[in-house]
């Protein structure tokens, strides 16, 4: 699906010429980014699964950014027992991390974006 999805793209890069310059992509950069996170929720964070294992994952080995907001958290067992909460409650990666792979949109607003509640699925 996530193929079919990537040759939509390209023909609006190529064809429809709507996101073909990087003023054009930053014009819609916010739009994209929303249906990226939709169809995230809507797959469960397949996309993080398919390498992400949360029972493998070394906090100590993890990236700057990763690490500073884990040490906001107080990792550990807190942090095992906060994934396992978000899991039983419907959450998924997206509803969390938004802005890990990509920078975020200027648009976007972390204090709405509240996990389970965000607007920016719909």
């Amino acid at each position: 699906m996530r193929k079919i999805q990537a040759s939509n793209e390209l023909y609006h890069h190529f064809v429809t010429k709507e996101v073909d310059t990087p003023e054009k992509f930053e014009a819609k950069r916010f739009e994209l980014a929303k249906n990226v996170w939709r169809a995230m929720k809507e797959t469960d964070s397949r996309e993080c699964r398919n390498c992400h294992d949360y029972e493998s994952m070394d906090f100590d080995k993890q990236g700057e950014r990763a690490m500073n907001r884990h040490e906001e958290m107080e990792v550990d067992e807190e942090e095992a027992a906060e994934h396992a909460a978000a899991a039983a409650a419907g959450l998924t990666c997206i509803d969390c991390h938004k802005g890990v792979a990509h920078s975020l949109p200027a648009e976007y607003d972390a204090e709405k974006d509240i996990a389970g509640e965000s607007p920016y699925y719909d």
